[in-house]
């Protein structure tokens, strides 16, 4: 496929693996650029909304950027009235203003299926510009958001979930990953990526092709958001489990003795998922104190040398 446009300014583009598009300006800042939308995961109006606008902002964060502005993307049913749609736009509002970004406008059409979302533009120094491309063996592997939206929101669905389970991951889906990008960039981190709609390993593999290098997970250091572990042990997980298996193949192996409902619920997608870095060593003090109580990264691994893929042990 031949790109639309060729330029030396755009640094990202569409055709690796990167979480957001890259464009150098001529004042030498970086401008990012990305979209996500999506139908609802949870009951919840106002929890949707803050999710969905957190999960969109997520790919500049991810890239060590920050939000400058966002345009919304909106497509309602015709019986969803303002005691829906209220609620759905004051959270994702709030979440805006949270990241100090501003609302610029946006486009809303009637839709059989709910869809909610945003265009996001961002922009970081080009020093500290983060992509997928810089992991090097050696590195340390950190996740800022536990595991198991997939198994979690799945069982909304089927109407199997605790309450408790859904609000501690409520919440968790409609935090910003602000504060990781903070921390990349405090740390000098080059290489992340934030793990949402191919799960922890279908972003891991991006992230190791292109770095071409091998993620190594350790199981019992993997967080899961309370429940999840429970009801994927059960079978509870959405289709995408299925077929983030079947389209990563050979590039994920997973070690005798791991649980296999653990591997299911890492092919399993995520929603406004953490941010998966690979810290230098060296600046694992800095990383780690970059964040907030109560917002602290988990180290779930390390990258080494080896052929392009993921290890679960």
């Amino acid at each position: 496929m031949q790109p639309a446009a060729e330029s030396a300014d755009l640094l990202v583009g569409p055709g690796g693996f990167d979480d957001a598009g890259a464009l150098r300006r001529e004042d030498g800042r970086i401008q990012l650029f990305s979209v996500d939308f999506f139908p609802p995961v949870v009951d919840d109006a106002a929890a949707y909304g803050a999710i969905a606008a957190a999960n969109s902002l997520s790919d500049l964060y991810a890239m060590g950027g920050e939000a400058v502005a966002v345009l919304n993307l909106a497509g309602f049913p015709e019986d969803w009235d303002a005691s829906v749609t209220g609620p759905v736009f004051e959270a994702a509002a709030a979440k805006v203003r949270e990241a100090e970004a501003l609302w610029v406008g946006g486009h809303t059409v009637r839709a059989a299926e709910p869809l909610f979302g945003f265009a996001v533009f961002g922009e970081v120094a080009e020093a500290h510009l983060v992509t997928n491309r810089g992991a090097c063996p050696g590195d340390l592997l950190y996740l800022s958001k536990p595991l198991g939206c997939g198994p979690i929101t799945t069982a909304v669905k089927r109407q199997e979930a605790r309450p408790e389970w859904v609000e501690a991951a409520q919440a968790g889906m409609a935090r910003l990953n602000r504060s990781a990008a903070r921390a990349l960039r405090s740390a000098g981190v080059r290489a992340a990526t934030d793990v949402t709609g191919f799960g922890l390993f279908g972003h891991a593999v991006n992230l190791a092709r292109a770095s071409a290098v091998q993620l190594v997970f350790r199981a019992v250091a993997l967080p899961l958001y309370e429940g999840a572990g429970e009801l994927a042990a059960r079978g509870v997980l959405s289709g995408a489990s299925r077929r983030g298996r079947g389209s990563l193949g050979d590039a994920v192996r997973v070690e005798v003795g791991v649980p296999s409902w653990l591997a299911d619920l890492c092919f399993d997608a995520e929603t406004s998922g953490g941010i998966l870095a690979a810290v230098p060593e060296a600046a694992q003090s800095a990383f780690e104190g970059a964040f907030p109580p109560g917002e602290e990264p988990v180290l779930v691994g390390e990258v080494q040398e080896g052929e392009p893929g993921v290890l679960l042990c």
